[in-house]
């Protein structure tokens, strides 16, 4: 193989699979990257760590002999990323033995045999679906905190996407909170479908994107994986088995108390509650819900905080209590300036949603009260 390219185009390259690249690889070569060029003056990169594949598209290149070699991801990038010129000659001999060429800078390193690279999934391309990529970046970001870390659950480490009609739902749930986003595809009449999606895939997904306004993602599904065109890239995904929550159920229309608030000004102070609290799971934060206020309050072994903020009320006053991270890490995804939040009883969760609108739904179990 021998290929003169772009530096830029290789680093922006290697910054897409890098998300890809196995952290504690069962196999040597899954600590590569796959380099390919062929013959048309194209170069693709890919990553795969057995659970997710990312491909880059075709990185335009002046490709004098076409071919293939693994090359350790870190030492690849870091060499290329610190090279001096604006051009990288790369070239690989019979024996992967790579030599990378910048300026006059050379360097030489030994790679793999690409044949022993995972193959990219084979994924049907049969049904299609297409959704505007601001519109599933948006929908990631703001459900994929809720994904659970508890490996011993391993369905709801992932995040459901569920297809019915127009209509596309994300969902994740960590046991103690449930957060919803839905959005509407640009293509009708697909066949209506439901996977489960490793929250890890859903969260680089959302980092690659493209940024253009205008772009749209196609996303396919089988049995086992689900392929995501970002335009820029492809990243194939496995996917969880098993039967997930049932939440559709516990968003209860029963409401005995709904508050209207600004949504900055509850998360201040939410905020500013934990500053005398070491452990949020150890120490709640209190509120009071009464006269068309909300009264912060928490108490830790370091001290205590106290504040209100003015709010509408409709319904009875309540006292209720939350691990204050759950609350926060809501009202920093959300984007609108007024949100909802209503309350069945002190022992029920609430459910926070974005004013005016059913797209955005979160759920969160309260803690009991002291005393």
């Amino acid at each position: 193989m021998k290929l003169v390219c772009s530096k830029t185009l290789l680093v922006e390259g290697l910054n897409i699979v890098s998300k890809a690249v196995a952290t504690r690889p069962s196999m040597p070569i899954l600590e590569c990257c796959l380099l390919t060029a062929d013959e048309d003056g194209n170069l693709k990169l890919m990553a795969n760590d057995m659970e997710m594949v990312i491909q880059t598209g075709n990185i335009e290149s002046e490709v004098a002999q076409a071919g293939s070699v693994a090359l350790d991801l870190k030492v690849f990038s870091d060499i290329i990323r610190r090279m001096p010129g604006s051009h990288v000659e790369i070239s690989a001999d019979e024996k992967y033995l790579t030599v990378l060429k910048s300026g006059k800078s050379e360097f030489k390193i030994l790679g793999m045999n690409p044949d022993e690279y995972p193959a990219l999934p084979d994924v049907m391309k049969n049904q299609s679906y297409k959704i505007p990529a601001a519109d599933l970046r948006n929908m990631i970001r703001q459900t994929v905190f809720s994904v659970s870390q508890d490996n011993t659950r391993p369905v709801l480490c992932g995040q459901l996407i569920e297809i019915g009609g127009d209509v596309v739902k994300i969902i994740a749930v960590d046991g103690f909170r449930i957060a919803m986003r839905e959005g509407v595809l640009e293509n009708e009449g697909q066949m209506d479908t439901k996977v489960i999606v490793p929250g890890k895939a859903m969260s680089e997904i959302s980092k690659i994107l493209p940024t253009d306004g205008d772009a749209v993602v196609t996303f396919y599904v089988t049995d086992k994986h689900i392929l995501f065109d970002l335009g820029n890239c492809i990243v194939v995904s496995r996917l969880l088995e098993g039967e997930f929550v049932n939440y559709d159920n516990m968003f209860t229309n029963e409401t005995s108390t709904l508050i209207t608030a600004v949504r900055t000004d509850f998360m201040e102070s939410i905020d500013r509650a934990t500053l005398i609290s070491k452990d949020s799971k150890k120490s709640p934060v209190k509120l009071k819900v009464a006269d068309s206020s909300i009264a912060i309050s928490s108490n830790t072994e370091m001290g205590a905080s106290y504040e209100e903020i003015t709010v509408m009320q409709d319904g009875i006053d309540l006292e209720i209590a939350f691990n204050p991270r759950y609350l926060v890490d809501v009202m920093k995804v959300l984007e609108s300036e007024k949100i909802t939040i209503s309350f069945t009883s002190s022992l029920s969760p609430c459910i926070i949603r974005v004013e005016g609108s059913e797209d955005y739904k979160y759920l969160v179990l309260p803690l009991r009260l002291r005393g």
